[in-house]
């Protein structure tokens, strides 16, 4: 039987293994290709990680593989290896929310401090009008591929949740961004660092800020890229009682799918022909 759809081809493997820990002594393992391609089958389909096919080994190996990775970074490593690589100068912002199912829904809360309101909910779930959510939180490059990530609490406002994301834009990059990120502190803060917000201005303002209607139309990739990721039905329904195990991680992964990777390493698509996404 050929490659189904959502596993790995040979030049995704060939990027990922090398960030991959390696542990050839002790009892033989499940190839890590193979364990691989099942995670991907659970995040394909949403379904529990018991019933990952035998062709992929055992579930328990899928999963217990899954959050070891996640506990030594290795997830982390693949993402900021690839996003590293990007050197475009527009990048744009947004957010979605996700319902929180039943499954997911009764993990413990964060203890007696986040009860009294003294740290952040833990679990990254909040109520908003579509009942418990997780918000989605994405900063995306010209070819709509992830350059930052974020989970709060689905009642959470986009503008004061980009605050910590947008580090990594600097002197003569570009912000797309629609009304809920139009603030004078964030436009300030972009300013500061030789950075311009493309932010569509919400009407009350007395006096608007410069605004480009032929830029922001490419906005759209942001959007188009949360369309993509739930394909994924473990994305599109939050079934992961911890933050952790959800898409703080699991969007990682899709990192390496969504670049569109070629051997050559150039992206045809997207405002910024120059930019790349593989890592080098």
């Amino acid at each position: 039987m050929g490659r189904r759809r959502y596993e790995l081809t040979d030049f995704e493997w060939w990027i990922i293994e090398p960030l991959l820990p390696n542990k050839p002594r002790g009892v033989p393992r499940v190839d890590d290709r193979k364990v691989l391609n099942g995670i991907y089958w659970r995040l394909r389909t949403g379904s529990p990680w018991a019933e990952i096919p035998e062709r992929y080994g055992p579930a328990t190996t899928c999963y217990n593989r899954f959050v070891r990775w996640r506990k030594l970074g290795v997830w982390d490593r693949i993402f900021d290896a690839i996003t590293a690589a990007y050197d475009g100068d527009i990048q744009m912002i947004d957010s979605s929310s996700i319902r929180v199912h039943q499954h997911g829904a009764n993990a413990k809360k964060g203890g007696a401090d986040a009860a009294a309101g003294d740290t952040p909910d833990p679990r990254c779930m909040g109520r908003s009008r579509g009942g418990l959510t997780t918000k989605i939180h994405a900063l995306v490059d010209a070819n709509g591929l992830p350059v930052a990530l974020k989970l709060t609490p689905g009642q959470a406002h986009d503008g004061r949740s980009a605050t910590d994301m947008l580090g990594g834009i600097g002197e003569g990059q570009i912000l797309l961004a629609d009304r809920a990120y139009d603030s004078d502190a964030l436009r300030d803060s972009l300013k500061s660092r030789g950075a311009w917000g493309c932010i569509k201005p919400v009407s009350r303002r007395k006096n608007p800020p410069s605004f480009s209607p032929f830029l922001y139309r490419y906005r759209n990739l942001v959007e188009r890229f949360f369309s993509k990721i739930k394909h994924f039905r473990a994305i599109a329904t939050r079934y992961e009682k911890h933050a952790d195990n959800y898409l703080g991680r699991e969007c990682r992964l899709l990192r390496t799918r969504r670049g569109r990777l070629h051997p050559g390493g150039w992206l045809p698509d997207g405002p910024a022909a120059g930019s790349r996404a593989v890592c080098q």
